[in-house]
């Protein structure tokens, strides 16, 4: 069969399920533009390439799949390098097809020439040049499997333009069925494991004060029940990082809450206080430890991850298992339960009261302060929704990067896993619209709500326009504060109020902007019942802004300057 590079590449996304791809045609990818018309999967077109790249990233995130976007060559292509560099820092498994110049013209300067294989080496999980079309019949096989493989995270591939339209002649296509999702290579190996698992065991059961600690790689269907499991035979504190809320309900009696520079009090001072930490799924990046050395100064640490170059990076272990989080917490709950151990109810209630004691929705307000809180508001949101006949369920959250995204980690009742979709370690400030695009993309039965501030919002706002056109159940929350938010409290805290660009002199007008673009919009500082608009699904204009105005002077509370311990937080 004879077949061109860009009819290959349409292909083998179709066999791969590939539904939907986002992204901008331009010059040197229009062969694969031609070709992509002419099939099933539909496109969607953003107003920037950064866009496309975090639309997919929403569908991604929500449903753990890989997901796809497209960028032509040069500007195209450098866009999407942010939305890319932020998937390989929380491990997203994307693939960014990307339009070169003709494979005669790299390296003369030509006409939106860019090195994109080079640029995105060093962000993406891999990288690969395409010279000919037979080359793809591997590539996006591998693109695929890499991206899903261990550790997820983006690969880049980059085509020349005479690559997409040069025929070339194959017996059959690959066969799919064949790639490993699961590679072994690095992990701990068969003859090890049950040792491991029973020094795991022998260390719960001489453990007086026990937490476990869950990152990104727990926040799956898979990994919650496991864990859920684990909890049942061996109740203990748990906390999470900001990639982990969602791994355990938020009403469970075990939950304590997110660790770190804005973790709540009683979850610092658990991990601070305990001999044994069960970290799962984690890297202990910096803004969850804080002061290292004073993260769990006595605590014997057992560190499960599938990536073998995370286990003692950071923290030394005093047992380590190289391996996914789904398949360790059945074996380890089954050798708890065999051996009869126990954990200390007392420990576990002694955090449970530091949790009551100190979690308030006023924590950070300012005295006397009459406009919204955005703490209550963010948590009442499943509230609010059940006027529209929506539940906790029926809701997927995306945030922005700023104060209000600590105001959602802290406060949001996240219940299950890929429901809370934020920018964590690259921490993008425009993630959160183009994100909520792709989630509710993907999640046709869901209303994703958007929440961001006045500063984020703005860096891809004309996504608005996305958005109308496909008519999703989207509502975006946008807190105004007229500053860059959390900038601006920590110039309060750290530099003396010296507020260096950090207040807006323009405040735009963002409910007249949203309906500019043919938006619901609803104004809730004028508007008590703002919220049954925001959540009706029932309306032809699906998707709905919500402008809520708050006061600059409310901090995101407790907060760990650099260089403390978590347990010395600013908290009022």
């Amino acid at each position: 069969m004879k077949h061109t590079g860009a009819q290959i590449i349409v292909k083998l996304l179709e066999m791969y399920g590939i539904e939907t791809v986002a992204g901008i045609p331009g010059g040197m990818i229009l062969p694969l533009y031609d070709e992509l018309n002419k099939s099933k999967i539909r496109h969607v077109l953003v107003r920037q390439e950064q866009a496309a790249g975090f639309i997919a990233q929403g569908i991604a995130r929500s449903t753990g799949n890989v997901a796809v976007c497209m960028a032509t060559s040069g500007p195209g292509a450098m866009n999407l390098l942010t939305a890319i560099a932020d998937a390989r820092a929380d491990s997203v498994p994307i693939i960014a097809i990307t339009g070169q110049v003709n494979t005669t013209q790299i390296g003369t300067d030509a006409f939106q020439e860019a090195d994109t294989f080079g640029l995105s080496f060093p962000i993406t999980k891999h990288s690969i040049l395409v010279k000919s079309p037979e080359e793809l019949l591997d590539a996006i096989p591998r693109a695929f499997e890499i991206a899903l493989n261990g550790r997820p995270g983006p690969v880049l591939i980059d085509v020349p333009r005479d690559v997409q339209l040069k025929e070339c002649e194959f017996k059959e296509w690959p066969d799919i069925s064949k790639i490993r999702v699961h590679d072994i290579r690095f992990h701990t190996p068969i003859d090890e494991y049950a040792e491991k698992m029973g020094e795991i065991a022998g260390l719960l059961s001489k453990s007086k004060k026990p937490v476990l600690l869950c990152g990104g790689g727990c926040n799956s269907s898979a990994a919650a029940t496991g864990i859920q499991g684990f909890i049942n035979n061996y109740p203990l504190p748990v906390v999470t990082s900001l990639m982990g809320l969602g791994c355990i309900p938020n009403d469970a009696p075990e939950f304590i809450g997110m660790v770190g520079m804005h973790g709540s009090y009683a979850s610092n001072v658990a991990v601070h206080d305990s001999d044994l930490i069960i970290a799962a799924g984690i890297r202990f990046d910096d803004r969850a430890t804080g002061l290292v050395k004073s993260f769990c100064p006595d605590a014997k640490i057992v560190h499960i991850d599938v990536d073998a170059a995370e286990v003692d990076k950071i923290l030394s272990s005093t047992v380590s298992v190289v391996a996914d989080v789904e398949s360790v917490f059945p074996v380890i709950a089954q050798l708890v339960a065999e051996k009869g151990i126990k954990s200390d109810a007392g420990w576990l209630k002694k955090i449970q009261k530091l949790k009551e004691e100190n979690l308030s929705v006023d924590c950070g307000r300012p005295k006397g302060e009459k406009l919204t809180n955005p703490r209550e508001l963010i948590s009442k949101i499943p509230e609010y929704a059940a006027y529209s006949g929506l539940n906790s369920d029926n809701l997927i959250i995306t945030t922005d990067v700023g104060q209000h995204q600590m105001w959602a980690a802290q406060y949001y009742p996240v219940e299950r896993p890929r429901s809370f979709l934020t920018s964590g370690s690259l921490g993008t400030m425009g993630f959160g619209l183009p994100a909520a695009i792709g989630a509710a993309m993907a999640n046709t039965d869901k209303r994703v709500v958007c929440i961001s501030g006045d500063g984020s919002i703005m860096m891809n706002i004309q996504e608005l326009a996305t958005l109308a056109e496909l008519n999703l159940p989207v509502t975006v929350i946008v807190f105004v504060n007229g500053t860059l938010g959390m900038v601006y409290q920590q110039q309060k805290y750290l530099f003396e109020k010296n507020y260096s660009a950090s207040v807006f002199e323009s405040k735009p007008d963002f409910v007249t902007i949203a309906r500019g673009f043919g938006i619901e919009a609803v104004d809730a500082d004028t508007d008590s019942e703002w919220y049954k608009k925001a959540f009706d699904s029932n309306r032809s204009n699906k998707p709905c802004l919500v402008k809520v105005s708050v006061d600059s002077e409310e901090n995101v509370l407790p907060f760990v300057p650099g260089g403390r311990a978590n347990i010395d937080a600013i908290r009022n």
